[in-house]
């Protein structure tokens, strides 16, 4: 596959229609990834009465998460179709929750309009990482917390999410993922710093357990080999 093949997005819009149906194996996946997420995240933010931006939310498994927890939420993501599924649930359970379609290396937000970022499944994705994080700390406010996952550079990673979870048992498509944008957790730490933040906690994300339907449940782990979630705020507030 080539570069582009390999980092295919397209991916979003084609389930869009059946993001909330539970039919699709590795949409389930992305669901269950929210509460292990969260579980740690919840450590770092009291969400209640927080404006929060899902960067990246696709068809808004998190968003409504976060909205559940009292924050008031805002999504964007490029994939229109993925966007307005979104739109389209939250509607529907009563949830107000503003949805764009939108990159997030040129976010359509003023400055200072958030008091934090969420951003899980998404920097691997993207191909200037550092006019993203800029993006980042210039829509979060004063003491803005961003709060992310991504997934490391290394041989077991790609193994991992590559060789078994995408070329095997299927646990994602095809060309999800290109293994060359992947992010050591050092260079992420760096690029943070030069967007002007002060870098807090970092932990591992994996397995630790199987649904009824056998599903992988996950939470946070000590290891930062294959996925790590880490927080980082801007000046006026120290991580914890």
């Amino acid at each position: 596959m080539t570069q582009t093949e390999r980092n295919n997005l397209q991916i979003y819009d084609d389930v869009a229609a059946q993001w909330w149906s539970d039919d699709i194996k590795w949409v389930r996946t992305l669901k269950n990834m929210v509460p292990g997420r969260l579980k740690w995240f919840d450590r770092h933010i009291d969400w209640s009465g927080k404006d929060v931006l899902d960067l990246g939310c696709a068809g808004g498994f998190m968003a409504e998460a976060l909205a559940e927890r009292g924050a008031q939420v805002t999504g964007i993501d490029p994939a229109a179709q993925a966007i307005e599924a979104a739109r389209v649930h939250a509607q529907a359970s009563g949830k107000e929750i503003r949805y764009d379609t939108g990159v997030g290396d040129d976010m359509p937000y003023p400055d200072a309009s958030f008091d934090a970022v969420v951003c899980v499944d998404v920097l691997e994705h993207v191909s200037d990482l550092a006019q993203v994080l800029t993006e980042v700390a210039r829509v979060l406010r004063p003491g803005g917390l961003f709060l992310f996952d991504t997934i490391n550079r290394n041989p077991v990673a790609r193994l991992a999410t590559i060789t078994i979870a995408e070329d095997v048992i299927g646990l994602l498509p095809k060309g999800t993922h290109d293994p060359g944008m992947f992010i050591k957790p050092a260079e992420l730490t760096t690029a943070l710093k030069q967007a002007g933040f002060d870098v807090g906690p970092q932990t591992g994300l994996g397995p630790r357990g199987l649904t009824r339907q056998l599903d992988f449940t996950f939470g946070p782990l000590p290891s930062k080999a294959i996925i790590y979630m880490g927080v980082a705020a801007l000046p006026g507030r120290t991580p914890s």
